[in-house]
């Protein structure tokens, strides 16, 4: 099961994001300034190939400075690890070992990201809720208390609307557990792996780091984390207190992405 669109999901939470510097003008050494934390995350739009660009500059920006302890991925789940791979393992080797499915998440554009990684001598992890674990995450009221009920309905907004209004109300609900559970499983990965003196990067879509609805609601208040939100074209502002940077990257082709998803829809 999928989340919305992302540039869907990602305008709808905030509808008011801020213009920042374009990554021409902004390379991975910019984030510097977020530095030092115990993990830094990198959200992204999941069809804009500038994002995948800069998650694979950032990683060897890290990677080459001794900085980073391990990439973590929404894009593989959790439990799945390039540890134990040398730094010149095959991409068929990587993809193995993250039990990698193309077909959500395309090798073409996420590869050159996890294999940046490998090369520096850095493990890939996993984050995502094991798919296995996903119809109990459904039923599970629990997550309906885990956010503040603001921000939960909020994120009961961001489905309605990122699902283009095609959910049945009663699958809201469920939906949003899936998504909390999601960023539960990404941070419990996350803080594993952090390392004293180095930064885990997260990469995930840009919904799940918003700093009160996603990701960083589940670490401990000890834990020093930094959120940095790549956002394609031109936007309002973020959210306060949602992102500690924007980084603005060529805005996207039109793309009417509620039709598509009625066609899907329409197949099923």
């Amino acid at each position: 099961m999928h989340m919305p669109p992302p540039r869907v999901l990602l305008l709808s939470l905030f509808p008011l994001l801020a213009a920042c510097a374009s990554v021409e003008s902004a390379p991975p050494a910019r984030l510097q300034a977020l530095l030092p934390a115990d993990v830094l995350l990198l959200g992204e739009q999941h069809d804009a190939p500038d994002h995948q660009r800069l998650q694979r500059e950032t990683v060897q920006w890290l990677a080459a400075r001794g900085q980073l302890a391990a990439l973590v991925m929404e894009m593989a789940e959790r439990g799945q690890s390039t540890a134990g791979l040398p730094p010149g393992a095959t991409e068929a080797q990587v993809q193995a070992a993250l039990q990698w499915k193309d077909a959500a998440w395309p090798w073409k554009a996420y590869g050159p990201v996890a294999m940046a990684a490998v090369r520096g001598g850095v493990p890939v992890l996993g984050g995502n809720l094991p798919r296995a674990e996903i119809r109990a995450a459904m039923a599970d009221t629990a997550w309906d208390r885990h956010l503040p009920a603001p921000a939960l309905e909020r994120q009961y907004t961001a489905l309605r609307e990122g699902h283009c209004g095609l959910l049945p109300e009663a699958q809201i609900a469920p939906m949003a557990r899936i998504q909390i559970a999601r960023d539960a499983s990404m941070a419990r990965t996350a803080q594993e792996a952090r390392r004293p003196g180095q930064t885990v990067l997260l990469v995930a879509g840009g919904g799940h780091v918003l700093r009160s609805l996603g990701v960083p609601t589940h670490w401990p208040a000890d834990l020093k984390s930094k959120v940095a939100l790549a956002q394609a074209g031109q936007a309002p502002a973020a959210i306060e207190r949602e992102a500690d940077a924007v980084i603005q990257t060529p805005d996207l082709p039109p793309k009417d992405h509620c039709a598509e998803l009625r066609r899907q829809w329409d197949r099923k």
